[in-house]
């Protein structure tokens, strides 16, 4: 019938001679795909990262006042030049300001709270979102504003 001929018993000559030697598996780990997805993700950040500001549109005024510190994201209400008003990017009427302050604070009345006011937006308007969200109690309330730029 059938004969090997190594006369290995049909294991093959080069697994008998190796034997004698440990294969185990390699434990060095190549990092230099993660660098480089690291990488592509930190240029990926560092570009995006200015495009998501606020959205709307809005031209601040220029004062002397010093930026402030911030280690958390406040509640930015907008005004524009046609006087309508948003939280954050979501357009509202001026009755909704309060409950949905309430709905989104995670704070509560501690919440910190920016008014942005377009240069040409008028007066009232911005004074009534001011006074609304004051007689809501919250006591965290800012304007923002751009810092003046000296003229030489």
């Amino acid at each position: 019938m059938g004969m090997s001929v190594g006369g290995n018993g049909g294991r093959g000559g080069r697994g008998h001679r190796r034997r004698g030697r440990h294969h185990g598996v390699i434990s060095e780990i190549n990092v230099t795909p993660f660098v480089d997805v690291m990488l592509v993700l930190l240029i990926i950040f560092m570009v995006a990262a200015p495009l998501l500001t606020v959205g709307v549109p809005i031209d601040l005024p220029e004062t002397q006042a010093k930026a402030m510190n911030s280690e958390t994201q406040p509640i930015t209400i907008s005004v524009n030049q046609g006087g309508q008003i948003y939280l954050q990017e979501t357009e509202i009427p001026l009755e909704e300001i309060v409950p949905k302050l309430a709905a989104i604070a995670q704070t509560g009345y501690e919440e910190r709270i920016y008014v942005r006011g377009d240069k040409t937006a008028d007066y009232g308007t911005v004074m009534k979102v001011m006074a609304r969200i004051s007689a809501a109690g919250y006591r965290n309330l800012g304007l923002v504003t751009l810092q003046e730029q000296d003229a030489l």
